[in-house]
């Protein structure tokens, strides 16, 4: 959306300094539909991407960090290297509020490649 990494690293000192921190920090990677106003927004590296997660995990170690909106524009590395840097929990199902979401079979297949289990 145009935030530096400073942006989101302050973003979550917000949140892990919180009375209460909160149990699950959804970190979204932008899509910019055409026509609407982030539309020319260039992409976060895929990187620092990663570094976002590794740092949300290390100052909120007990949330479940999800990978949320833009996940099906993550390669299945680059998700493997979100879950390794401490992402442990992903919204499941074929559609976000606006945007698609990847295939139920799709996660499914991606976790037994990575030997991730399933928590009902």
């Amino acid at each position: 959306m145009g935030e530096t990494a400073q942006d989101r690293l302050k973003m979550l000192l917000v949140l892990a300094n919180m009375d209460t921190p909160p149990e699950s920090v959804p970190l979204n990677k932008l899509m910019a539909f055409p026509g609407t106003p982030l539309e020319g927004q260039p992409e976060i590296d895929s990187f620092d991407f990663v570094r976002t997660v590794a740092v949300a995990r290390i100052l909120l170690p007990r949330a479940f960090i999800r990978l949320s909106a833009g996940r099906e524009t993550l390669s299945d590395e680059l998700q493997a290297l979100c879950f390794l840097a401490g992402a442990n929990s992903i919204f499941y199902g074929e559609k976000l509020l606006t945007a698609s979401n990847p295939a139920p079979d799709q996660d499914r297949a991606l976790f037994n490649r990575l030997g991730l289990r399933v928590l009902s």
